[in-house]
């Protein structure tokens, strides 16, 4: 298990790459305003209903106000760690897994995911254990929620410059975007203004990094020490 990659086979990124993707940083102070309004069609409690029942008639809209709004929502927190994240990491650190640990690891991924939904790597974890399962029915859920959230970023911008940068609410999925790319990390982060930049290891499109917004993890920083 210690080796298991992002399962981008299990995901149709050629539908992510080849549709009509407008590309545009997330406007915060609008997406606030909407996802609070019980009369939008971006009120967010409408918007989580469609992400828990994996509803693929989700708009590039609705999926980006889904995403950039949990940062308004009260139980955001983009530096807290789950207490099952121990138990979880015990258990995807054995060699062989039987059946009842991929059980297990199913059911400590729901505990984690109740609290941050958008933990691509937790998703990741529990989609493999479902496909070792068979549990085709289950697996396919989790398949769309995860193309609901990547659309959403690779929305955002395209990393490569500060103007362009891939707009996070969490730093982990800084890196679990960059796998879920095919990318490697190499092993140097730094903090310029309000963006991440990570070091790329060498690769076929000679890009040196990435750039991600924090804003919303910064302005959590910010607020928690007042």
């Amino acid at each position: 298990m210690k080796k298991i990659l992002f399962i981008v086979l299990f995901i149709n990124w050629i539908n992510i790459y080849s549709q009509e993707t407008k590309i545009e940083a997330p406007d915060y102070k609008k997406i606030e305003s909407e996802i609070k309004q019980k009369t939008s069609e971006f009120y967010y409690s409408k918007l989580v209903d469609k992400f828990n029942s994996a509803d693929t008639t989700m708009t590039l809209e609705e999926k980006r106000h889904l995403y950039y709004g949990f940062t308004f929502q009260k139980n955001y927190s983009p530096y807290s760690s789950s207490k099952h994240s121990e138990k979880l990491r015990t258990l995807i650190d054995k060699e062989k897994l039987s059946n009842e640990d991929y059980e297990e690891i199913i059911k400590l991924s729901d505990l984690i995911l109740y609290d941050n939904p958008f933990d691509l790597r937790t998703l990741n974890y529990k989609s493999y254990c479902l496909k070792q399962l068979n549990k085709e029915t289950e697996l396919e859920k989790v398949i769309v929620k995860m193309n609901i959230i990547m659309t959403a970023l690779m929305s955002s911008g395209d990393g490569i410059s500060k103007e362009t940068a891939f707009y996070v609410i969490t730093t982990s999925n800084e890196y679990d975007l960059l796998n879920m790319l095919g990318f490697s990390f190499g092993g140097e982060q730094s903090l310029i203004e309000h963006y991440d930049y990570l070091k790329l290891d060498e690769n076929q499109y000679n890009i040196p990094g990435f750039y991600f917004d924090v804003s919303p993890c910064l302005n959590y920083l910010s607020n928690d020490f007042k």
